[in-house]
């Protein structure tokens, strides 16, 4: 993945004027959705210190590994709630493809997000409805 490559997340931008940015720290995402792409980006190129960065320390592990046999393939952004400026909390429902030894598959969560100081930090997921 190079700056120049097409995002990962699926918007129409480059990595590095996308979700690179933030992964750089010269950019912070500014919604809940915006941290989501950013995050499926992190485990897209490997990015696990950034995964642990922007998520939020009440539910964080003490470490990650990206599987570097995992190819993440394609992410649908279902439905997001809250997020904008006047919220503190906001959700984003998403279906993550991947390939994992060749077989594809796909990962659904509906996550749950808070801005703390300013920043968008990944809680959790939701149990399902």
């Amino acid at each position: 993945m190079t700056p120049a490559s097409p995002c990962p997340c699926g918007r129409d931008a480059t990595y590095g004027d996308c979700c690179g940015a933030c992964h750089t720290g010269r950019a912070a995402a500014p919604t809940p959705e915006r941290l989501m792409r950013s995050r499926y980006s992190a485990f897209a190129v490997g990015d696990a210190g950034y995964l642990l960065r922007t998520w939020h320390p009440r539910t964080r592990p003490a470490g990650l590994e990206c599987d570097a046999d995992q190819r993440w393939t394609g992410l649908e952004i279902l439905g997001t709630t809250g997020g904008s400026a006047f919220h503190d909390e906001g959700t984003v429902e998403f279906r993550a493809h991947y390939t994992l030894h060749g077989r594809a598959d796909s990962q659904y969560e509906n996550s749950r997000f808070v801005r703390e100081d300013g920043r968008w930090l990944y809680v959790d997921a939701l149990p399902p409805a």
